[in-house]
């Protein structure tokens, strides 16, 4: 056989993709698996494998396909898809491509739902306070369609119940694709009017597409931000959403939300006309008890013989007067004798005589101290004397008056002639200085010392 008879592998694996291709069977494809080798990637393709018991096949789900997923794939989950078979030729093996996915045995937004709702509730926004309804809202906003009879309802049980409330509509889109962000932009605005005391929102029942809006997670996290006070009424009784659960309050049905949102203003009048009767009959009895006690009173003694309150009062005060007056009386007398009795001893103490002998003591006692100062100063004066010709004595230039001198070489006194190297050298006499030039140095010997 001919070396051009061979195939390349580029050219068969171009052929087998063609077959792929054009087979009408496998352009369109309905199988049922159980997810394997799956890890999420944020923005982005996903690779994964789809396996029974006894085969698997290599899937991939395109970014545009795999965002319109209202659940997360896992590991591990079976699941019904819809693809096209075809053959990745860099590597000859065959794959399925992805188009649409959801849970085998439980629906797609069921199971979105669910994994929302366990999300949401680890994060603690269902548990998060709730804010209590205000008693007498002012201006209640409601967010649904504004052709529904969500509105109808809501309106003409709140007229009803309590007309003076101010009822403000804001239409929004409650079924489809749009309706989520279009719900998120309501809520948003009617908390940044700041003027509504109740927010409610709502639509009327349906399937569970036709209430996903309400299951939307940015819905939710809008409803949990909200500054106002929200009452949740989507679908009918049954039906439970995610805002319902994150709502402060859930009506089942829109009429419901109208009767948490307002009271009765007829039973409120009745209220305040039987506490108003309430209020007259308690503070009649009161005035009437206070009366009961006036009376008792203007009928004592007290009142009829004042005199007699502060009779005992007088006789204490005189009493306590006499007392005062004893009492200053003793005290003066006892302070005039003790006067008494140190007036004369200071008379027997004669301070003036003792003070006049103690001035000659210390006249006597300054004048030999005097004296003693001045006979000490003049010792000090000849011992100073003394010192100061010792000094002079020994004075360097006393000495040099008499003949001697010293030589310095280097600044440097020469005390013996060790000290002294050849070369010049100042002698130093009395009255000046002589420069001189040492030539040699001859130690004394022993003779001359002697």
């Amino acid at each position: 056989m001919a070396t051009t008879d061979y195939l390349t592998v580029t050219a068969l694996t171009q052929y087998l993709k063609r077959k792929f291709d054009v087979d009408p069977y496998l352009g369109k494809v309905y199988l049922t698996g159980e997810i394997s080798n799956f890890r999420l990637r944020p923005h982005a393709h996903q690779y994964f494998s789809l396996k029974d018991d006894h085969a698997k096949i290599s899937a991939i789900m395109f970014r545009s396909a795999f965002e319109k997923l209202k659940f997360t794939p896992e590991t591990g989950m079976k699941v019904l898809v819809t693809g096209r078979i075809s053959l990745y030729e860099p590597s000859g093996s065959y794959q399925i491509y992805v188009e649409r996915m959801e849970p085998d045995g439980v629906g797609q937004l069921y199971q979105a739902y669910e994994q929302l709702k366990q999300k949401l509730e680890t994060e603690g926004l269902f548990s998060a306070p709730k804010r209590p309804l205000p008693r007498f809202p002012k201006r209640i906003a409601v967010i649904t369609s504004p052709s529904g009879a969500v509105i109808r309802d809501i309106i003409t049980t709140a007229r009803r119940r309590y007309p003076i409330a101010q009822i403000v509509l804001y239409p929004a889109v409650v079924q489809g694709d749009g309706a989520a962000p279009d719900l998120v932009r309501q809520i948003q605005r009617v908390n940044v009017a700041g003027t509504y005391d109740t927010l409610i929102i709502g639509r009327g029942g349906g399937s569970i597409e036709d209430l996903w809006p309400f299951n939307e997670e940015s819905v939710a996290r809008a409803i949990a931000a909200s500054q106002i006070p929200v009452i949740s009424s989507v679908g009918h009784e049954t039906d439970t959403t995610i805002a319902d659960l994150v709502a402060d309050v859930r009506a089942a049905t829109p009429t419901a939300a109208a009767e948490l949102a307002v009271p009765v203003l007829r039973d409120e009048l009745l209220k305040l006309q039987q506490q108003r009767t309430r209020l007259l009959n308690a503070m009649g009895n009161r005035i009437n008890f206070q009366q009961e006690r006036l009376n008792k009173l203007m009928t004592a003694y007290v009142f009829r013989q004042p005199q007699r309150l502060y009779e005992t009062y007088v006789q204490r005060l005189d009493r306590a007067q006499q007392a005062l007056n004893r009492n200053v009386r003793t005290q003066v007398q006892q302070a005039t004798q003790r006067f008494q009795f140190a007036r004369q001893g200071l008379v027997v103490q004669a301070p003036l005589a003792r003070v006049q002998r103690d001035q000659q003591t210390v006249d006597q006692t300054a004048t030999r101290l005097t004296t003693e100062m001045k006979r000490y100063m003049a010792k000090q004066q000849e011992y100073v004397g003394q010192l100061a010709s010792g000094l002079d004595y020994l004075s360097p230039l006393k000495i040099m008056g008499r003949g001697y001198s010293y030589v310095t070489q280097n600044d440097h006194v020469a005390r013996t002639a060790a000290d002294l190297k050849p070369g010049s050298a100042t002698i130093h006499l009395s009255d000046g200085t002589a420069e001189a030039e040492i030539k040699s140095i001859k130690p004394a010997t022993e003779d001359q010392h002697e």
